[in-house]
């Protein structure tokens, strides 16, 4: 098996995995900040293995600055996983997760007011695109579904501002093992999550347990691990084509599990925002051969 195809595999498999969280989330029945913490805590274990087998404690000592970098973008990433986990069952995981991946946008946004780069007229069309399939969606339950709805909306397109944040952050972090820096955002969860998770009624069902377990070992450590081994092995455009894997395997599974099927209006939104975002991540220019060379960041959820 050549490297191209190992990566493929372990992408593909990484952004499958991912587009099943929020089954588990909901699974769990627990409130958002507990998932988020015991998510941090059994996702630890997989990161730990991880590390030590690359040798990353030995070989590699971080800087202080690299660490509080590391430590801002850990709080970026638990912003937007409260922000992801509470929008699920507002807007359903189908639409939270067509609305997260407006992502590419914020980092577009934050490309151009801290550092220096260009809005072409290429992105502000796929930006306008993004924009009226946030539009549609929001149009799709509004009258029917009320606050709520429209609040989980709002929530998705937080957790997307949050993520970006982290992405960016983790642009300054070049020559950094992606796992240490994943292993301390999980430490970092866990010290938030902590002060205010409830340990007083700890989950007595199995299947919650095996939910929170699940959420942390396989959608946390796992994916972490085949994710950045993809990225080693892979080139930018095919990381960004597979990346969109996630949200088409989160619909399928809303629908498959939950029945949550999307009307009209909520369709065209979702594919708007998915064409757009992947016209971002993979540089597609409208009327052109030519296409400048791609910056994908694939979502995680």
């Amino acid at each position: 098996m050549n490297t191209t195809t190992r990566g493929t595999i372990e992408m593909t498999a990484s952004m499958v995995i991912s587009g099943t969280i929020g089954a588990f989330v909901v699974f769990s029945g627990q409130p958002v900040i507990d998932v988020v913490f015991w998510r941090c805590l059994f996702g630890t274990v997989p990161l730990l293995a991880a590390c030590a087998a690359l040798g990353l404690f030995r070989r590699y000592i971080i800087t202080p600055r690299q660490f509080l970098l590391a430590l801002v973008g850990g709080v970026a990433i638990v912003a937007n996983w409260l922000l992801l986990f509470a929008a699920y069952p507002l807007a359903s995981i189908s639409i939270a997760t067509a609305v997260y991946n407006t992502q590419p946008f914020m980092l577009v946004a934050f490309g151009v007011l801290f550092l220096g780069e260009r809005l072409t007229i290429h992105k502000l069309g796929w930006l306008l695109v993004a924009f009226a399939g946030v539009a549609l969606i929001a149009n799709g339950k509004a009258g029917a579904a009320g606050s709520d709805y429209l609040g989980g909306i709002l929530l998705s397109l937080g957790a997307a501002f949050f993520y970006a944040i982290a992405a960016l952050v983790t642009k300054q972090l070049k020559g950094v093992p992606p796992h240490l820096i994943a292993l301390i955002q999980v430490g970092v969860g866990m010290a938030m999550a902590a002060p205010f998770a409830g340990f007083s009624t700890l989950p007595t069902s199995p299947t919650t347990w095996g939910s929170l377990a699940a959420i942390g070992v396989v959608h946390t450590g796992l994916v972490y691990i085949l994710l950045y081994g993809a990225i080693q092995k892979l080139p930018t455009p095919l990381i960004g084509a597979l990346s969109f894997i996630y949200p088409v395997v989160a619909i399928l599974v809303d629908f498959i599990v939950f029945g949550h099927r999307l009307d009209a209006g909520q369709m065209l939104g979702a594919t708007a925002i998915l064409i757009a975002a992947a016209a971002m991540t993979l540089g597609w220019v409208p009327l052109r051969s030519v296409r400048p060379r791609p910056s994908s960041q694939p979502p995680l959820s």
